[in-house]
């Protein structure tokens, strides 16, 4: 009796490479997906290029296979839904070409690769069909895991990993002083850089909590205990990883430590973190092993009409004019510019300072793909030394643009780190970098047509703006800095008085602007 049950089960249910209308979807499918990936190629192999080289993303490497495994867990009951093409996830396409156009322009790389993340996931129901979607809900959503997003909680984590390690120290009684993301001890000094901030585990550490929670889990309360644990769990380990590095060098040496640390740091602690979750998660799995991932019979209550080829055609044709309106757009939107080509920059004359020559550390402003640039140190009677640095771009494009990775103040895995923020000027912002034994405070603004801002959010909006719908293609930044190895605060009162007579810092970049 059970066998012929099993039997007719498996009649019932055929799989998906006996059915001509799921034969004929996927190939439809499978070619709309393989145009979408050669229309946007730079940002998919810039998505596996994150993926591969940087760590905080090596866990998306696991991600594919992961959906391949949970669409393959679920081919019986796919297999007994339908297959539909639903027109209207066309518009999804198209604005998922408008997103990524938004991201072209402002050259925002998160933008890009979530636009096409989200369009390869919108195929589905354009061509499959809602119901077939909605069958595949949860590899369809995991799909966002294999975007690259992360890396901008870092200034967020330092802090709290900062604050997390002060107050354990004051707790076992050790003499520690915090000074943003540096921590001094009597045995010596330690910086809670970037890799000390546990973002790519925080970022692991969701998405094996997500994927733990829909596979242990039924209860909805269950699942997002199970992530909002895993989460703060990652963060409290992360704080106390690093005060245990600073407090083993207070027991013993600063090298000794660092020894330490790099063999606990690591994906052996990611596993120790993972298995804590899974350890105390397993007192609580209410989801039988064999439990099916849904129930065909709830999502397609009645088998629809299988549609005819023609159908699946229609769909792949609207797909491929909806993802390709963006790019097409893309290459005819006029890029904003000037006649006048910047040929050098001129620094100004500031009343009540000298120019002098450079002293100090070798730190500068990294816009190396501008038109133009120059940096130069004044001095006032008083002594006193700020620094001027000004980069002028003519117009933005591909590998010309101000504000994108590997510009700005600092250089990525360089010796300065970010310290703190310091009291914004008005129009621009202020930050403090350090680099032992050296202190830098700095104001920084953007020029963006005629709007001065120091938001780097706010200038990629503002270029977006320019790009897309016309207005002044020459973008600039102009940065005061002076540098000091004391913990006064004379550096940022010296700026102010810089700012304050060399004038406004839109009319300086105009003025010092040579064209030629």
């Amino acid at each position: 009796m059970n066998e012929a049950t099993a039997i007719d089960s498996a009649h019932a249910t055929p799989l998906v490479s006996q059915s001509p209308a799921w034969r004929l979807s996927l190939t439809v499918w499978g070619g709309l997906v393989l145009a979408i990936l050669a229309l946007f190629w730079r940002d998919a192999l810039g998505i596996f290029d994150a993926w591969w080289n940087n760590s905080i993303y090596q866990h998306c490497l696991l991600v594919p296979p992961i959906i391949a495994y949970l669409v393959w867990q679920r081919r019986r009951e796919v297999a007994a839904l339908t297959p539909r093409p639903f027109l209207p996830a066309a518009a999804l396409l198209l604005l998922g070409g408008v997103g990524w156009l938004l991201g072209e322009v402002a050259g925002v790389a998160l933008v890009r690769h979530t636009a096409l993340v989200g369009m390869l996931m919108v195929s589905v129901p354009l061509v499959l069909g809602l119901t077939v979607a909605r069958g595949l809900l949860f590899p369809l959503f995991y799909a966002i895991f294999m975007i690259p997003f992360g890396d901008q909680l870092v200034p967020f984590l330092q802090m709290i990993t900062a604050e997390m390690s002060i107050f354990l120290l004051d707790l076992f009684e050790v003499p520690a002083f915090i000074d943003g993301v540096f921590i001094q001890i009597p045995t010596g000094a330690f910086e809670v850089a970037e890799a000390c901030s546990g973002v790519r585990f925080l970022v692991a550490m969701v998405a094996f909590a997500t994927l733990v929670a829909h596979l242990c889990f039924k209860s909805t309360f269950r699942r997002i205990a199970c992530v909002v644990c895993a989460v703060a769990l990652a963060i409290i380990a992360n704080g106390i990883r690093a005060w245990g590095t600073i407090y083993i060098a207070h027991l013993t040496t600063p090298a000794f430590a660092k020894g330490v640390d790099h063999v606990v740091y690591g994906w052996f602690f990611f596993a120790i973190v993972m298995a804590v979750v899974l350890g105390v998660g397993w007192f609580f799995f209410d989801r039988p092993v064999d439990d099916p991932a849904f129930d065909p019979a709830r999502l397609q209550r009645v088998a629809p009409r299988v549609p005819a080829p023609p159908a699946f055609m229609i769909a792949a044709i609207a797909g491929l004019v909806a993802i390709a309106a963006a790019p097409v757009y893309s290459m005819v939107v006029v890029e904003g510019g000037t006649d006048d080509i910047v040929a050098r920059v001129d620094m100004p004359e500031v009343p009540g300072w000298t120019k002098v020559a450079r002293n100090g550390s070798d730190w500068t402003p990294l816009y190396d793909n501008s038109d133009a640039q120059a940096w130069q140190s004044y001095a006032d009677g008083e002594g006193r030394r700020v620094d001027l640095y000004i980069a002028i771009y003519d117009s933005q494009g591909p590998d010309h643009e101000m504000i994108v990775y590997g510009n700005g103040l600092i250089e990525p895995d360089g010796d300065w780190s970010w310290s703190r923020d310091i009291a914004n000027p008005p129009g621009g912002r202020g930050v403090q970098l350090q680099r032992r034994p050296w202190i830098r405070d700095v104001w920084q603004y953007y020029l963006i047509g005629d709007e001065l801002m120091g938001s780097d959010y706010a200038a990629k909006l503002a270029l977006l703006k320019t790009r897309l719908f016309g207005g002044p293609g020459r973008v600039a930044t102009l940065v005061v800095s002076t540098e000091r190895t004391d913990a006064s605060d004379r550096g940022q009162d010296a700026i102010a008085d810089f700012v304050t007579a060399m004038g406004a810092p839109d009319s300086v970049i105009d003025q010092a602007a040579i064209t030629g």
